[in-house]
């Protein structure tokens, strides 16, 4: 008789979900999946991704949720609600999927050559194969005069070429793997192949071009794709955010008008008759061509001594040791036209080959004063720091990425440092004012813009003339809001999140139940995930699985 192995007798009672490694195997599951089904207009992809994460879900439902430790309650709360926004974002996308099919009714044929590649790895029959692509070219091609004589808005245009480069893409990955290995396949495909992706081609830039308008090289031109209400709706939910879109535009509105009250003081202290004036002033205070390192480094320098001084949270040495800093290039200029960090500063300052105009709207836009009220936000306390801990700390929870938490956390140390009197003077004021206005502006023409009610021209222009911008700047930020594959969420997230924060400072650091090191540290630690739930976590209420305490945040709009 043989024994059971020991392993068996250990595996006969299951042992205690660990739930970070779940949520490390969902993601790890995820992205497996993703790389198998391959093209993202797959129907097969979209049900299988479909089936995966409502099972997930389910799974999570079988969890004795009120036996787990908090920490582990909240990564099943957090788990639990990004699979149901991945459910969603997967509705969404077949609807798009079905609506692109009547402009590419090869769609599913041209996918099914790759799909059964990848699910059989079958040799295919050299011969039926180029029947099959001779007819598909055909197809596409009947196609494209088809499309020639739609009406079509760029947005729709735009879905659709880009919907014809995935199929090229997916071709090119099928005719590859046979391609020179098997003589059949390459004797009979090689030439039908080329003749389908001439057609794809064909098909890609009637739609680019003359549907959308955008000429061969154009790098300029915008084109915004209006998610709707609807969908905006879906992503607040996904973020915990109990509040309208109409309701985010009024707070921004009120917060907006709140900046320009102030900085209405600072020009009056400059000596100034209006904001405008005032920021023309703080504009032309730049340094000289070759200064601007030196200036950066000295102002990271100083925020970092100010925190340490002040123990508002903790600055591990090795956070302050490691950052670094590189000067961008006019190409990443023209949709970042201002600071990118992490632990890497990406310095936006003008090149020799820019034109003369383009030289003094990047001195102009990046002079100390608007740079000493960002350079924190980018690395210490912003970040950088974050980024730091988010390596050390509760590491699967960067599953849960969210712009609210990320953003939110860089700019409300701005809001922080404004009420501590960081400024040294009016034009430091002029200098915070200024981002803090495009804040409030990001929230009211990226919202407005996915409701149909702002266009892409109608932002830059608000940028230009509400906030102050340079026109070369704003175009570049609105290019980098609808063209940078930012979630429809993300400008607005930066002013919300931070908002989100100073109010539950408010409700447990002022309350005293908290000290103010010890608060953000255990934001940090935390890492990232939505403010609603960063209040959960640190507020002691009880946790329920499916229902979540609805959080007004913003007073005077409850």
């Amino acid at each position: 008789m043989r024994l059971i192995p020991a392993l068996f007798v250990l595996m006969a009672t299951p042992p205690e979900p660990n739930i970070p490694d779940l949520v490390r195997r969902v993601q790890a599951d995820s992205a497996a999946l993703t790389r198998k089904l391959g093209s993202s207009l797959s129907s097969g992809r979209l049900s299988g991704l479909s089936a995966y994460y409502a099972a997930e879900s389910k799974a999570l439902e079988k969890l004795d949720f009120d036996r787990l430790s908090r920490e582990d309650q909240i990564d099943v709360l957090l788990l639990h609600n990004k699979l149901k926004s991945q459910i969603s974002e997967l509705k969404i996308d077949a609807a798009e999927r079905a609506e692109l099919a009547t402009h590419l009714p090869f769609m599913d044929r041209l996918l099914a050559l790759d799909e059964k590649l990848r699910e059989t790895m079958s040799r295919p029959d050299g011969r039926a194969s180029a029947v099959t692509l001779d007819a598909l070219a055909d197809e596409v091609s009947k196609a494209r005069e088809k499309l020639a004589k739609a009406k079509l808005s760029p947005a729709a245009a735009i879905k659709i070429a880009n919907a014809a480069d995935e199929l090229q893409k997916s071709l090119s990955h099928w005719a590859k793997f046979y391609a020179g290995y098997d003589p059949d396949f390459t004797w009979w495909c090689d030439k039908p192949v080329q003749a389908l992706n001439a057609a794809l081609e064909n098909f890609e830039r009637t739609a680019r071009q003359e549907k959308a308008g955008l000429k061969e090289g154009d790098t300029t031109t915008i084109i915004g794709d209006p998610i709707g209400r609807e969908a905006l709706l879906a992503a607040l939910e996904m973020e915990m955010i109990d509040y309208s879109p109409e309701e985010l535009i009024k707070i921004a509105e009120k917060e907006f008008a709140w900046c320009e009250a102030e900085m209405a003081k600072a020009a009056r202290e400059l000596g100034c008759k209006t904001n405008a004036e005032a920021l023309e002033k703080v504009k032309n205070l730049y340094v000289k061509p070759g200064e601007q390192p030196e200036l950066i480094r000295d102002l990271a320098v100083e925020a970092i001594d100010y925190f340490k001084k002040n123990m508002l949270l903790t600055v591990p040495p090795l956070a302050e040791s490691t950052w670094r800093m590189s000067m961008m290039s006019p190409e990443q200029q023209l949709q970042s036209p201002f600071f990118l960090g992490g632990e890497l500063i990406q310095v936006s300052f003008p090149t020799s080959t820019m034109d003369h105009d383009a030289k003094l709207m990047s001195l102009r836009g990046n002079n100390p004063h608007f740079a000493r009220a960002t350079v924190h936000h980018e690395l210490i306390p912003g970040h950088h720091l974050q980024f730091f801990y988010m390596q050390r700390h509760n590491t699967h929870r960067e599953a849960f990425d969210t712009p609210f938490w990320i953003e939110g956390w860089a700019l409300y140390w701005e809001f922080m440092l404004w009420d501590r009197g960081f400024a040294r003077n009016a034009e430091d004021r002029v200098g915070m004012l200024f981002w803090r206005m495009h804040r409030c502006a990001r929230i009211i023409f990226s919202l407005k813009f996915h409701l149909g009610q702002m266009t892409p021209q109608e932002c830059i222009d608000m940028l230009v003339e509400k906030v102050g911008h340079e026109r070369e700047n704003a175009t570049a930020e609105v290019r980098r809001s609808f063209f940078g594959n930012y979630p429809p969420l993300y400008q607005a997230a930066y002013m919300l999140g931070a908002l989100q924060l100073r109010a539950l400072r408010t409700e447990l650091v002022d309350s005293g139940r908290m000290k103010e090191m010890a608060f953000h540290d255990a934001i940090l630690m935390g890492n990232q995930m939505p403010i609603a739930m960063v209040r959960a976590r640190l507020n002691g209420e009880k946790l329920q699985f499916g229902k979540r305490k609805p959080w007004r945040w913003y007073p005077g709009l409850n």
